[in-house]
């Protein structure tokens, strides 16, 4: 038997028997075999254990510790560190799952007494003797009556629970020195190849997620494969919790959150402004690439969602109420209301594609534990907007999106970002020929627009797959903002219609889509990205003038009132204080300009402009400053415009 396997380079290697990855890498070298974490399969991005065996002509591709994917790995073998690590410490402690995640792992525990977080040293500690332990991890098979047997004797009901719902013959079992998980891996060679750990949090969770279960106390940590990486996250998380958008929010005065609505926030005055001028942009925008602006009803009557499809499949994140002995529920989504909308009058070919944009109020439950400042709400509005068009037009408006998403995030300064490609989720509507129709349009549009995408398997919507733009902000994190679906379920279900050049009726096609995607999701994730200091146009106060003492009242006056007049969002700081006092609070607001006025400004009817970087401008006039920023801010312009006129 000969059995060959294709490397990334061209070469092949062969041998006598199925190999494992790891016998590959050791074929090719002892210091690859080192470095060996596991492998992607056949172009596949799963990565597999490094204890898989090969079929003939697989295609491998090795993952070391020097590759991104690595992370994956190192990461997932650290949390079941840490859950032995906890054991240790703690025997009565029971385990339940610790998955990898974007920026490290966690890992849930069944504890009698909640840990504390001096315990989280203690736990670091002994991941760290663990680590030094060297503790090869080897791979069993074990069969499903042995499994349960075996953890329902150790007093481990959780894992015993999950292993009966599996319905397998055989388990996978990983084991590290004396300690043992059920798991299907991947995980490294050993203990020693995760080079650093740092446990960082405690919170609580429920058992399978449904807070109708046992609560468990869930344990944060990240690895890397080095030390340096782990500093620089460290350092990365360090400047994220000074951009916390909750904590920014608060300090700015912009939105604040009540137990007497859980997850919908209030905006005060200056969080409106801000909000209000980033609904106002992109209706600017609307006027460009051809949208018309609607307005629908909030609340239907559930009759809408039985034929829409969100009854059946979305029905856990509805709100619903009862009156005059029917049921009704507040939108969660625009979509079934705007095909109501296309419904209501005749449609030829000429009027498509029909694009039709709505800040409609929606509402969704999201569990308590889930709800995370803006960026996970229960009430929101959207940028959202549909596009019913003919087949033809379908790779056209997909082009178009991609153009209007790009000059939006230009513009704000939001240059990097990521595709993927969601396709059908297992809770879903329509056959599957309809939804091999929609990926392959999805997947055609990004091949021909020249696109670099990934796929993300599972993750559309109920009734279409979709384009999920990640926005890398300036820590490097990825946000789930914009998309793009592509829906042929819906104008079925509403017996969509549009009449033909053919003088017959066709049944058009639905794209949703958001580019902004929930603005107030949007403002959470922009104020971290800037870290608070936004452009001048976003800003809820544009100029902040100052007086040095109070015989330039009279002229900060007149100032206050020119700015004003030219609808420059402007206040007046003419408190006895400390001129450096009120610097410092005006550069803690985050305003882009600061105009210090004393007695030379006032006798030369002149302004002096303190940037935020902390240089100063002296001897403009008031014209020609309001001149510029009345530019700086009806061009949308993301730097400040004011220092061209040094």
């Amino acid at each position: 038997m000969s059995i060959s396997i294709n490397l990334p380079d061209g070469s092949r290697k062969d041998f006598d028997h199925n190999p494992t990855v790891l016998e590959v890498a050791a074929s090719i070298g002892e210091r690859l075999a080192q470095a060996t974490l596991g492998a992607q399969l056949n172009g596949n991005k799963q990565i597999v254990d490094l204890r898989t065996k090969l079929e003939d002509g697989t295609s491998l591709r090795i993952i070391t510790t020097k590759d991104e994917e690595a992370n994956e790995v190192i990461r997932h073998s650290a949390a079941h560190i840490m859950a032995q690590a906890v054991q240790e410490l703690w025997p009565e402690v029971k385990i339940t799952f610790g998955p990898a995640t974007e920026d490290g792992f966690f890992y849930d525990f069944d504890t009698p007494k909640p840990f504390e977080a001096e315990d989280l040293e203690k736990i670091e500690a002994k991941m760290k003797e663990i680590i030094k332990r060297n503790l090869p991890l080897t791979q069993m098979q074990w069969s499903h009556d042995k499994a349960l047997q075996t953890f329902s004797k150790m007093g481990e009901r959780f894992k015993a629970e999950h292993i009966e719902s599996l319905n397998l013959d055989e388990v996978s079992i990983y084991q590290q020195g004396d300690w043992f998980d059920l798991c299907s891996g991947p995980h490294v060679q050993s203990t020693g190849q995760v080079k650093a750990v740092k446990v960082l949090s405690l919170a609580g969770a429920y058992w399978r997620g449904d807070e109708n279960n046992p609560q468990l106390t869930r344990v944060y940590g990240t690895a890397f494969a080095d030390k340096k990486l782990l500093k620089e996250h460290l350092e990365r998380l360090e400047e994220a919790k000074k951009r916390d958008h909750r904590k920014l929010g608060k300090e700015l005065g912009l939105f604040h959150f009540d137990a007497i609505s859980p997850g919908a926030p209030f905006f005060t005055g200056k969080g409106t402004i801000i909000y209000r001028e980033l609904q106002n942009f992109m209706r600017s925008m609307y006027l460009k690439y051809g949208y018309q602006e609607v307005i629908t009803p909030m609340i239907f009557d559930v009759d809408l969602y039985h034929k829409s499809g969100h009854y059946q499949n979305y029905r856990e994140n509805m709100y619903f109420m009862e009156t005059d002995h029917r049921e009704y529920s507040a939108k969660p989504m625009n979509c079934p209301g705007h095909c109501m909308l296309y419904g209501f009058e005749r449609k030829s070919y000429r009027d498509l594609p029909w694009r039709i944009a709505d800040f409609g109020r929606l509402h969704r439950y999201e569990r308590s534990g889930a709800m995370h400042g803006l960026t996970r709400v229960r009430t929101f509005c959207q940028d959202d907007a549909h596009i019913f068009c003919t087949l033809d037009q379908m790779q056209d408006e997909i082009k178009t999106f991609m153009e209007f998403l790009d000059e939006v995030y230009l513009k704000l300064g939001m240059s990097e970002y990521k595709i993927y490609l969601s396709t059908r989720p297992e809770k879903r509507m329509g056959d599957d020929a309809v939804w091999d129709k929609a990926e392959q349009s999805l997947e055609e549009a990004l091949k021909r627009l020249g696109l670099s995408y990934t796929i993300n398997p599972g993750d559309g919507a109920f009734y279409g797959p979709k384009l999920d733009i990640m926005f890398v902000d300036a820590l490097k994190r990825p946000w789930q903002l914009g998309t793009l679906q592509c829906d042929f379920n819906l104008p079925e279900n509403f017996d969509l219609k549009y009449v033909g050049a053919d003088n017959s009726t066709h049944r058009p096609v639905m794209l949703h889509r958001a580019i902004l995607g929930s603005i107030e999701r949007f403002l959470g994730v922009y104020l971290e990205h800037c870290a608070g200091r936004l452009p001048t146009w976003l800003s809820p106060e544009q100029v902040r003038i100052i007086s040095i003492s109070d015989s330039q009242k009279d002229f900060c006056q007149s100032i206050y009132k020119r700015l004003q007049a030219e609808q420059i969002r402007s206040n007046l700081d003419s408190r006895v204080e400390k001129l450096g006092f009120k610097i410092r609070e005006a550069q803690l607001q985050r305003i882009p300009y600061i105009l210090i006025i004393g007695d030379k400004e006032m006798d030369s009817k002149t302004v002096s402009v303190r940037l935020p970087s902390g240089e100063n401008i002296q001897g403009l006039s008031l014209e020609e400053f309001a001149k510029q920023i009345s530019l700086e801010v009806s061009d949308r312009k993301l730097q400040l415009g004011i220092t061209t006129l040094r």
